[in-house]
């Protein structure tokens, strides 16, 4: 166990769809990373063969996993499938991050080492006043900072980049604020998640990230996603709220 880093159990959750030029070498790079970071890739039956790629790495090492979901798809879904996942099979430290490379597996260690004083690690593209992202075109990022404005003035979330994927939560943080509850499956599933967790009185802490653009395969934003991201927040704002635990 790497000193100054929280959890004895520590996995990455990673959602995956079409990304078979990417997950191998995201794999490989995790578990070079220090701190014995477990993986689970919970693929959307992605067509291209993302999990038959992922498959043989279950094999060669207990610290890799898979979780195939053949029902309903989306983003949101997979990581609460995920979630649940890691928390039925004992880790105390949960991650998630995207399998494009826009996120660096290096992080992972200051990522857990923010929980260990705070509930939630949000690695922040938008940190301490500075814009850390590569290779985004300009219309992009002013679309993210405003969408960041947006949603912490409709929700009093005081987190700077509260779209971003890139987090570790203390397991008792996800089983508290009732995954099942959760009513968004899209990008703004992680606005939603923040929000219950700040509902809950868990601690967040964002540390600064460099964000760098996908090096392969296609985005999956779309309209129908962006619609239920503009909405979400005022669903949120003055919905019922009903949690399962709290700090």
């Amino acid at each position: 166990m790497v000193q100054g880093l929280y959890g004895t159990r520590r996995i990455v959750v990673i959602p995956t769809y079409n990304e078979k030029e990417n997950i191998a070498q995201m794999i490989e790079a995790i578990l070079a990373v220090p701190g014995d970071f477990h993986i689970l890739v919970v693929d959307d039956n992605s067509p291209d063969g993302t999990a038959d790629i992922v498959a043989p790495y279950c094999e060669k090492s207990d610290r890799v996993h898979l979780l195939r979901r053949t029902g309903k798809r989306g983003f949101g879904l997979s990581c609460i499938d995920g979630f649940k996942w890691a928390i039925d099979n004992g880790y105390d430290a949960i991650f998630s991050m995207d399998a494009d490379f826009s996120h660096d597996p290096a992080d992972l260690p200051r990522v857990a080492e923010t929980l260990v004083t705070s509930d939630v690690a949000v690695a922040s593209r938008y940190c301490n006043g500075r814009v850390s992202v590569v290779n985004w075109p300009i219309h992009r990022l002013i679309l993210s900072l405003l969408a960041g404005a947006y949603v912490r003035t409709i929700t009093g979330l005081k987190v700077h980049d509260p779209t971003g994927g890139y987090r570790g939560y203390r397991a008792e943080v996800l089983a508290g604020i009732d995954l099942d509850a959760i009513r968004s499956n899209g990008y703004s599933f992680l606005v939603e998640i923040l929000y219950r967790a700040k509902r809950c009185g868990y601690t967040m802490t964002e540390l600064p990230i460099v964000f760098t653009e996908r090096r392969e395969g296609q985005s999956k934003m779309s309209k129908r996603v962006m619609f239920e991201a503009a909405l979400m927040p005022w669903r949120l704002r003055f919905g019922r709220f009903r949690r399962t635990g709290g700090a």
